[in-house]
């Protein structure tokens, strides 16, 4: 049997609102998230998004990781289109290898049962 453990979170990044300073710069807010700038830029990893009661709505895999997290809350073909008012925190995973992100992705929909993921799914 292989034994695989869930990747540790390298960045976690929770639903918020803009602090309301008369000379705070306003920081543009994605999908209510504006703390996208600590997800790498250039690392690929894997993508978790839960909702407020911390249930797994969906794992996705990225190249490029900030890039993705962006396309998933403003994209009109993402799979999350009809359900980003429920995405509350989005947890990141460094994973280089191509070969790895792939195996972790299917193991995380699988194993933690992802809501809104319906490839890659042998647990129905």
């Amino acid at each position: 049997m292989i034994n695989i453990e869930i990747p540790k979170s390298d960045v976690s990044i929770i639903k918020r609102k803009q602090p309301a300073q008369d000379n705070t710069p306003v920081i543009k807010s994605i999908g209510g998230f504006i703390d996208l700038h600590e997800i790498p830029r250039d690392k690929g990893g894997v993508i978790l998004f839960y909702n407020r009661q911390d249930e797994l709505l969906f794992v996705g895999k990225a190249r490029k990781l900030r890039q993705r997290v962006k396309k998933h809350l403003e994209d009109t073909v993402s799979p999350l289109k009809n359900h980003r008012d429920e995405i509350f925190r989005i947890d990141v995973s460094i994973v280089e290898d191509p070969m790895e992100r792939e195996i972790y992705e299917t193991y995380l929909i699988n194993t933690l049962q992802a809501k809104y993921n319906v490839d890659k799914v042998f647990y129905k």
